[in-house]
């Protein structure tokens, strides 16, 4: 990867970390003397909202904005093509890169109809959030789990389909198994693990 590369896809990931990082850490602070927490459905709220605005970012203003003005595209086989990441593929890197921080929270991309097989539901929590955002996309679906012996809050967003270039990916994909989205469709879901006690 040539140093440009490197560049251009540090920049956005060192955003992306600042934002999850400015968000996630403050979740106890002290004020006067007296020590404020927040809900643990607040700070995945907070950690999504970051997700998201860098997700829309990523893709309208660089991989859109690029592509348009043939300056650099955007490919599934970005490491090899020395091209950006997709925008789901840049989410779930930048899962990858926060899971390695060992603050313990984690997050990444599911979906019924998996391009990526590795991107399918991976527990019944899992399989009944993508059920539940699919009916119901304008909440999460969120409870506690256990791993391993560690308890976790999950939180499943519905993950929708909210430009053309996505949907145009997706629905033309020789492995995708659905080819039929459009505008505002759930394509499946961001899943949150942030550890509890």
């Amino acid at each position: 990867m040539t140093c440009s590369n490197k560049l251009r896809w540090g920049v956005p990931m060192l955003v992306f970390g600042l934002g999850v990082a400015g968000l996630v850490w403050p979740s106890s602070a002290t004020t006067e003397g007296t020590a404020v927490s927040l809900p643990v459905e607040m700070v995945a709220d907070y950690v999504h909202a970051v997700i998201e605005a860098d997700r829309e970012v990523y893709t309208k203003h660089v991989v859109e904005r690029m592509q348009t003005k043939g300056v650099v595209v955007a490919s599934e086989n970005w490491e090899q093509k020395n091209t950006l990441p997709l925008p789901a593929q840049f989410l779930m890197e930048s899962g990858r890169v926060m899971a390695r921080k060992g603050v313990g929270i984690q997050y990444r991309l599911i979906s019924l109809w998996p391009i990526n097989k590795k991107n399918a539901a991976s527990s019944e929590f899992e399989k009944a959030g993508l059920g539940t955002v699919l009916t119901h996309p304008t909440k999460p679906y969120t409870g506690f789990v256990k791993e391993g012996g560690a308890r976790f809050f999950q939180a499943v967003y519905p993950d929708l389909a909210v430009t053309q270039a996505c949907i145009g990916c997706h629905n033309a994909h020789p492995d995708s198994p659905k080819r039929d989205f459009k505008i505002n469709d759930v394509m499946g879901a961001i899943v949150i693990s942030i550890p509890v006690k």
